[in-house]
């Protein structure tokens, strides 16, 4: 007979679940369903009490490691805690968030238990066992996963679930008690980039993703990669929306090509970077073909702007393209949002 764990984490106020831990919980409630297993819900917290609230009667049991010291994210405590909560629910399988949070100490949970871990899970589903999906190889190949060992742990993608959401309850709790390890850092304060800065936001509601032709010559025969990276930022300065690339533009800088200066490997979605999820998504000036096409397989909504009626969005690979140019599109676009700001 399997027994649950959702372990869930405290956002940056300390007071609430974070939107990763509220997806676990929708995972762990549809599996334990399906399996008709006992479910606990674990909470990290610095007051697990306003934590839970929206936890309402998710769960029978609501195990909680509450105080200061774990107020901010450290592997020394964060393991104590998780591998207390683990202990006192003597669960055999343990879902948690792919934050960074517990990215960074489930392994050493699952070591210290003699459990193994499988990370970026994207669905779990049962029959004749538990099985786990995810993808390999920059998103091409989807893998199903079982194991006879216990306990087994599920980080789970960002994304994947809808968030728990049920009217706000104080919830009953068991406060689990933790040996604080000693620690040897001290977080002083927090320093946050200028929202022009910072230009992938993992939570927006859109992802813009610009593409080589943005450094490319225009129709005047000329390269306007300055008037490029100012409508750009605009648009995202305006609509708060997250900045993707293709691997060609943000490779050009090596190659002594005009650039977009706040762009960054990090940026670079698609075969040989990252697929990120986001409701919709727009991209410009980009080709739309399989290598850079595979990282919007999780965007819920695409559109693409492009002045090659043949380019691969328009081979159904969108569900809209504009055949236009993006840099008449963007600048329209921006101007309609000023007026509206």
């Amino acid at each position: 007979m399997e027994s649950i764990l959702i372990l869930t984490h405290a956002d940056e106020s300390g007071s609430a679940l974070t939107r990763g831990s509220l997806e676990a919980v929708t995972a762990g409630k549809e599996l334990a369903a399906r399996l008709s297993a006992a479910l606990t819900i674990g909470v990290v917290a610095t007051d697990a009490t306003s934590a839970a609230v929206s936890l309402g009667s998710a769960a029978p049991r609501i195990l909680a490691v509450s105080g200061e010291a774990f107020a901010q994210p450290r592997y020394a405590t964060d393991a104590a805690a998780c591998e207390a909560l683990c202990r006192a629910a003597q669960a055999t399988v343990v879902l948690a968030p792919e934050s960074s949070r517990f990215a960074r100490v489930a392994a050493g949970i699952a070591h210290r238990l003699g459990g193994v871990i499988d990370t970026h899970i994207t669905s779990i589903t049962s029959a004749d066992s538990i099985q786990a999906s995810r993808w390999f190889y920059r998103q091409r190949v989807e893998a199903i996963l079982s194991r006879d060992r216990r306990p087994w742990f599920l980080l789970l993608d960002a994304g994947t679930c809808t968030p728990f959401a049920a009217e706000p309850a104080a919830a009953s709790i068991e406060p689990v008690t933790v040996d604080v390890p000693p620690t040897r850092t001290t977080v002083t304060g927090f320093r946050t980039p200028a929202l022009d800065a910072q230009t992938i936001r993992p939570d927006a509601k859109l992802l813009f993703v610009a593409g080589a032709g943005w450094t490319k010559k225009q129709p005047d025969g000329q390269m306007h990669a300055e008037e490029a990276a100012h409508i750009i930022q605009d648009f995202l300065r305006a609509s708060g929306a997250s900045l993707g690339s293709s691997k060609s533009l943000v490779d050009q800088g090596g190659d002594g090509q005009p650039v977009l200066p706040f762009l960054t490997h990090m940026n670079q979605i698609g075969q040989t970077g990252a697929t990120p999820r986001h409701p919709k998504g727009l991209s410009t000036c980009c080709h739309g073909e399989e290598p850079h096409v595979v990282g919007w397989r999780f965007i819920g909504e695409r559109r693409a702007i492009s002045l090659d009626p043949n380019c691969g969005w328009t081979r159904g690979k969108a569900d809209v393209v504009y055949i236009a140019d993006a840099f008449k599109v963007m600048a329209k676009v921006n101007e309609l949002l000023a007026a509206r700001s």
